[in-house]
């Protein structure tokens, strides 16, 4: 079993499908279960609640488990901020392989970099392209809201499964946080072994 520490509602469900296609991809890589906990970044950064989340989701999977910590740098330096919760998470519990990747600037960016392969679903227009520079888009919600037919609107519960499920990683690759997510699963999952 892997753990992931998430911040969004739409998260709870979308990173597992991201976790399992990344899995898929790698040859004799195995995907366990995977256990969800989440907590609000405006909590999660609070000293004190990371540790306690770990010590949380560590108790539920059992000891020596893998975990991921996943969220969105919402205008902070994606590189900061994981080096320092990975730095809190090593004080804490350093006997955990515990991962922290920040997506820059959100989740949602990673959709943006694949755009190609969700154009005309889930209510997106058709035919859309990614922008140049995919990862540098501040407001990814909006921009994905502003690419939806007449009357619709991004929703991270809605949509974030179902565009996870569709989007092409190679795509996805052009940013460089989601190289890292897919990076740190492989790694984790290849703790298991």
């Amino acid at each position: 079993m892997i753990g992931v520490i998430v911040e969004g509602h739409g998260e709870v469900s979308a990173v597992p499908v991201l976790i399992r296609r990344v899995a898929a991809g790698v040859p004799d890589c195995y995907c366990p279960l995977i256990k969800i906990h989440r907590i609000p970044k405006s909590k999660l950064l609070k000293l004190g609640e990371l540790e306690r989340s770990l010590e949380v989701l560590s108790r539920q999977l059992g000891n020596g488990r893998p975990i991921l910590v996943l969220l969105d740098a919402d205008g902070s330096c994606p590189v900061d901020l994981a080096g320092e919760l990975s730095r809190r998470c090593g004080v804490s519990h350093p006997h955990l392989a515990v991962s922290v990747v920040v997506a820059h600037h959100e989740f949602e960016n990673w959709f943006i970099a694949a755009i190609e392969s969700l154009s005309g679903s889930n209510g997106l227009v058709q035919p859309l392209l990614s922008p140049p520079e995919p990862e540098n888009i501040a407001n990814a919600k909006e921009w994905i809201s502003g690419h939806m037919a007449v009357n619709r609107s991004y929703s991270e519960t809605r949509h974030q499964a179902s565009f996870s499920a569709g989007i092409q990683l190679g795509l996805a690759r052009r940013c460089r946080s989601f190289r890292k997510f897919e990076k740190e699963v492989i790694r984790l999952l290849n703790s298991l072994s």
